[in-house]
């Protein structure tokens, strides 16, 4: 069960109704500071399986990154340093393009075109203890219209599984990141 409760987050003012979801955490040897700061420059081309989920579905390596992200459609759609990041995009998934539509904040909200879909991601932190840290990533799809939300659903099936890989994949990433550098922090600690 995650540590974290479920107050009035970011996700929740963008997409509070949803079809789809998945969501993963970690505790991490970490502040929140620096978890934080991992989160925003997440570079997860160091690992191959996510490299090979993305060429599989056609997307570019440079969208391994938070700024890559952003040039395939990705929005950052909120965030509250030290604590949450929300992207959103808009799109026809489960079409061999994937039909992006660029969007902001506000265009994300008034979105309601039949034929799409909205998703979310999330990356929430919170601070367990002064050296812990939880990070959770939360994924949220909403179909427009019952066309979409079937048609999602049959993506889905086969892609849900490797959209958790990916985010799993991610906190790990972040995790060995995080704790790399405080084991490299203490070692030049003089004692």
């Amino acid at each position: 069960m995650s540590l974290i409760t479920k107050e009035k987050m970011l996700i929740d003012q963008f997409l509070p109704e949803y079809q789809f979801t998945e969501r993963h955490d970690i505790e991490i040897l970490s502040s929140v500071d620096r978890v934080y700061k991992l989160v925003r420059s997440l570079d997860v081309s160091r690992s191959r399986p996510i490299q090979w989920l993305f060429k599989l579905r056609g997307l570019p390596l440079s969208a391994l990154t938070l700024e890559g992200l952003r040039k395939i459609g990705f929005a950052v759609l909120g965030e509250i340093p030290n604590q949450e990041l929300l992207l959103g995009i808009v799109g026809r998934f489960w079409t061999l393009k994937g039909g992006l539509q660029v969007i902001d904040a506000e265009g994300f909200k008034s979105f309601n075109k039949e034929g799409y879909a909205k998703a979310v991601c999330g990356f929430h932190l919170r601070s367990r203890t002064e050296t812990i840290s939880q990070i959770v990533t939360e994924t949220r799809i909403h179909c427009l219209d019952e066309q979409s939300f079937r048609r999602f659903r049959v993506y889905w099936i086969f892609i849900g599984p490797f959209s958790a890989w990916i985010r799993r994949e991610a906190l790990r990433i972040i995790k060995k990141e995080a704790e790399r550098k405080n084991s490299l922090q203490a070692s030049t600690v003089p004692g």
